[in-house]
This record gives structure tokens, sequence and C-alpha cells, in this order.
């Protein structure tokens, strides 16, 4: 009799502690209600509490990675496509994040969602794909601010991944190849009249001594006869005879 006693005891002390005591990790921290009313944010480490008459409520102060699903957005300029996003965000009030919202974890991420939609949807195509850093701080900032009352602070947006419809993506490729084409044309453009401008160099070089352009010429011959060839055509200058043609005058 008195044995069972003892293990009668020994349950009940063990139940009171396995009701009573606690331990938080240096993460975590507890929210404890007594009797339907806060107390404290208490922890890390070992917490006691008053069997059912405290109750507390663990809260995670690491940093989360939602992950937002890819979302319909219509842009500015009628274009429909498919964005997703993540962010980061954690709690820093881990009171406000038990008493403020019923979920803290979906209110972000329904809030990340509905965000997400709208900023995109106030920019055109092109400043959506160009211009991802300033959606991404315009949308970190707005969830910020929303999540603030919660004691939830978000800490980066990314928007991960931009679906564009097929035909937007065809288009977009004719207008990448025109536009390479046309920088070509601009380039080759350029390149001639640079070339202009240093044959027009050139020939006032020459005007100004008529002796250049025979030691051109000369140049020109030996650049001919270094191709092995066995029959050479040359058109002989004029000025080359000019001394003798001043001799018989």
């Amino acid at each position: 009799m008195l044995t069972m006693n003892l293990l009668i005891i020994l349950f009940l002390l063990g139940a009171f502690l396995s009701a009573s005591v606690k331990i938080l990790s240096e993460y975590e921290r507890g929210v404890v209600f007594r009797l339907g009313r806060i107390i404290a944010a208490k922890g890390p480490g070992l917490i006691i509490l008053i069997p059912y008459i405290d109750r507390m409520v663990r809260v995670d102060l690491r940093t989360v990675t939602l992950d937002v699903p890819p979302q319909d957005v219509i842009t500015r300029d009628n274009v429909s496509v498919k964005v997703s996003a993540v962010v980061y965000f954690r709690v820093v009030d881990p009171i406000k994040a038990i008493i403020e919202v019923a979920d803290f974890h979906f209110a972000t991420s329904q809030l990340a969602q509905t965000t997400l939609r709208s900023v995109c949807g106030q920019g055109e195509m092109d400043d959506l794909l160009s211009e991802r850093d300033e959606i991404n701080d315009r949308i970190q900032g707005i969830l910020d601010k929303d999540t603030e009352p919660w004691g939830v602070k978000v800490a980066k947006v990314e928007v991960k991944e931009i679906d564009l419809p097929e035909e937007m993506r065809r288009a977009m490729a004719k207008q990448a190849e025109a536009e390479r084409e046309r920088r070509s044309k601009i380039i080759n453009a350029e390149g001639e009249f640079q070339a202009a401008e240093r044959l027009s160099d050139a020939a006032a070089i020459i005007g100004k001594n008529p002796a250049a352009l025979q030691l051109r010429y000369l140049q020109t011959l030996q650049d001919i006869a270094a191709e092995n060839n066995s029959t050479t055509i040359f058109p002989v200058p004029v000025d080359l005879f000019k001394v003798f043609f001043d001799k018989q005058s």
C-alpha cells in the first residue's frame, strides 16, 4: 500500500513538474498568460509556470523565409505576367505577434501577395524588368510599415521570377534583334566615317608633298612582288617621267 501511494505521489510530482517547468532555446521567447491575461514575454532558459493557471505560447525569433507563390499581375501597359517573390521577416516583439494578430505568419503571407500584385501592377513591363531593385525596396517598405503593429520586421524582399507570355517573349526577342542590328549599323557607319576622315587627311598630306605618293607607290610594288606572282602589271605614274619631260622642253 505504501509503495502504491509513493508511486502516485511520484506520478503527480512528475505531472506537476512537466506542466510547470519549461525550457526555451536561445532563439525562443514564451508569452505567458495567467488566467487569460498576459504577464510577460519570458526566456530563454528555464521558465516556471503555475499549472492550470498559466499558459505559455512559444514564439520563434529567427528569420523566416516566406515563399510568395506566383501572382497574376496586369501591368500599367496591359501586359499579363506572373510574378513570384521571397520575403525575409522575423518577430521583434513577441507580445504583439501573439495578441495583435491571430496568425502573424499567415497574415504576413497574405499581405505580401496583395502588395506584390499592387506594386507590380503600378508600373510598366519594361520597368518591372529593368528596375527590380526599386520594386523590391518599395514592397519591403510597404510590408515593413504594415506589419509593424504585429511586432514583425520585414528585412528583405526579392522578386524571384517574372513569367512572360510566349508572344511577349517573341516580341522582345525581335526587339532585341532589331536593337542589335541598329547598333551594328551605327558602328559600321562610324567606322566608315573615321576611315573617310583618315583618307582625307592622307590625301591632304600627299597633296602637300608629292614625293610621299612616289614612296607609297614603291612600297606597294614591294608588297606586290612579295606575293610570288609570275607576272605583275602595274601602272606607271606620270610624275616619274615629269623630270624627262621638263628636260626635253
